[in-house]
């Protein structure tokens, strides 16, 4: 089976590729260089759900996840 050419695939196609592919590390590898964010904030595990830097951004995820309900 040949794999399809990730260059081309848009980031929902790529994205459901993945998905669907679990065992395709090489792919998953490919996605997460190609669109990951550079100005991503990375939060520690000692941070903690209280940290007031923390607070906000799990606030703004949940209301998020609301309105996609």
């Amino acid at each position: 089976m040949s794999k399809p050419n990730f260059a081309t695939m848009t980031r929902s196609e790529f994205h459901r590729y993945v998905l669907e592919h679990r065992e395709d590390d090489e792919a998953l590898s490919i996605y997460v260089e190609r669109f990951r964010d550079p100005n991503a904030k990375v939060y520690s595990p000692e941070q903690g759900f209280d940290d007031p830097e923390v607070v906000p951004v799990l606030n703004k995820l949940l209301e998020k996840q609301r309105n996609q309900d």
